[in-house]
């Protein structure tokens, strides 16, 4: 199983509201993007106030805590994992220095990070943590004594970055977000009456009742402040755009619009051209949850097969992904889904999901299914093998351990215990409309857009 390294939000309220409880529920719609650790830092001119820690959104945040966070302007994050002690990586990230405070929010992955956090260390800086988003703070902090507003700052340092980056950043008394050339991560911009928000997807701003404006263009940098909304194109079109392809695959919720396009309806197409690309003959189609539900819903769909919901899903399981065994992963899938018998026992099944990465998942879902009485199981998944992995702030393991890597796909298949195995190929995509001048695919085909690797 994949996950997304983060989600980032921000507010900025013009009548001079608490933004905390907005950015509260807008972190708990994002938690599918991070489920390691959260925070929310708000500024009320006077001072900021600060609440994070490890554990879910609705673990980390309370009645009592929320109420501390007071402030028009705020930043929220989610993350996925991080390593070294208890606040190495945890965000969003709050320091001070010659030109007042500065916080900073971010998704994604600096790929020249060694090379710039080597030149700020012989400049005699210091860092508490391996966090690419502390690194980026300190260039920016760097920047601001050199240029005259934080805006400045801000794109005046993401020239220099190389790889994925959305960024939220809050200065003293301004919300500023940036979208790296490529637009790897996504980053979109709403609004409510006269609050505007930040945030990696716009299923976010669904549930505080607030309007998708925008998304943030790649390149574009854009600040709010009391003169209003200002858009700054410098960085846009300096390259062609590298969207990930996987937002639409697994990260993103269905509910979301990634860069103008529906997460379900793509889905729904993918699902489609799967059943083309790999027709079999079945009694039901079954998507397992939540990320293959839509793929075999659209599979369904074309090939007329009976769509039935055959797993089950424990929706109050914690997070029991961290743990790295194979042996807990194995007790994971048991713990989180179990089979529905009556929906597929004597039935041949076609089981749709979004990847196989080492395959461990795979063979203990088919496992399940085949114990709940199937006959067959025809695996079929909703985008090409898995080549190489992700320098971008995506959780794809080493080469080594992906299973395509190892083996041939007929080699997977007899390793997971499919009775058939089909992949989505990489011309489907263009096909449902992501084509492929404007998304990264480099975990399928390594073709690394921005030629560093």
């Amino acid at each position: 199983m994949l996950h997304e390294e983060c989600g980032v939000m921000g507010a900025y309220d013009f009548d001079g509201g608490n933004v905390a409880i907005d950015l509260y529920h807008g972190l708990y719609t994002l938690q599918h993007r991070g489920q390691e650790s959260c925070g929310i830092v708000t500024n009320d001119y006077v001072s900021l106030h600060t609440v994070k820690g490890k554990g879910l959104v609705n673990e980390v945040f309370t009645k009592d805590n929320l109420g501390t966070l007071t402030g028009k302007i705020g930043v929220g994050h989610v993350l996925y994992g991080y390593t070294g002690d208890d606040n190495d990586g945890v965000q969003p990230i709050v320091s001070r220095y010659c030109k007042g405070s500065m916080t900073i929010a971010m998704n994604g992955m600096i790929t020249n990070y060694s090379e710039l956090r080597s030149e700020l260390e012989h400049r005699g800086a210091i860092f508490q943590s391996s966090s690419h988003a502390e690194m980026v703070m300190n260039m920016i902090a760097v920047a601001r004594t050199q240029t005259h507003s934080a805006e400045e700052a801000v794109m005046t340092v993401a020239k220099r970055l190389k790889g994925a980056f959305s960024i939220i950043v809050m200065s003293p008394k301004k919300l500023i977000a940036v979208r790296d050339p490529y637009g790897f991560k996504p980053l979109s911009l709403g609004k409510r009456g006269n609050t505007y928000f930040f945030a990696s997807e716009t299923a976010a701003f669904d549930v505080i009742h607030a309007q998708t404006l925008c998304d943030v263009r790649p390149g574009e940098t854009i600040k709010i402040d009391d003169n209003g909304v200002t858009h700054y194109d410098d960085g846009v079109g300096k390259v062609k755009p590298a969207q990930c392809i996987f937002e639409f695959v697994y990260f993103a919720r269905p509910d979301s619009f990634i860069d103008g396009n529906s997460v379900y309806q793509a889905r729904i197409n993918i699902g489609k051209e799967l059943y083309k690309a790999c027709p079999v003959d079945a009694d039901v189609v079954v998507g397992v949850p939540s990320s293959g539900l839509h793929f075999a819903l659209g599979y369904a769909y074309e090939s007329g097969i009976q769509y039935a919901e055959g797993l089950v899903k424990n929706s109050y399981v914690g997070r029991t992904f961290i743990k790295g065994t194979d042996e807990i992963r194995r007790e994971a899938v048991s713990i989180k889904l179990n089979a529905l018998r009556g929906a597929i026992e004597g039935k041949d099944v076609v089981l749709v999901d979004d990847s196989i990465v080492r395959g461990t998942t795979s063979a203990n879902l088919i496992k399940l299914i085949k114990d709940g009485g199937a006959r067959k199981v025809h695996m079929r998944i909703a985008s090409p093998p898995f080549m190489y992995s992700c320098p971008y702030g995506s959780d794809i393991p080493d080469r080594q351990q992906l299973a395509a890597v190892r083996m041939d796909i007929d080699g997977i298949r007899k390793s997971i215990g499919a009775d058939s195995l089909g992949y989505l190929p990489m011309s489907a995509f263009e096909r449902v409309g992501l084509k492929p001048d404007r998304y990264c695919d480099a975990c399928f085909t390594g073709n690394y857009p921005d030629l560093l690797l």
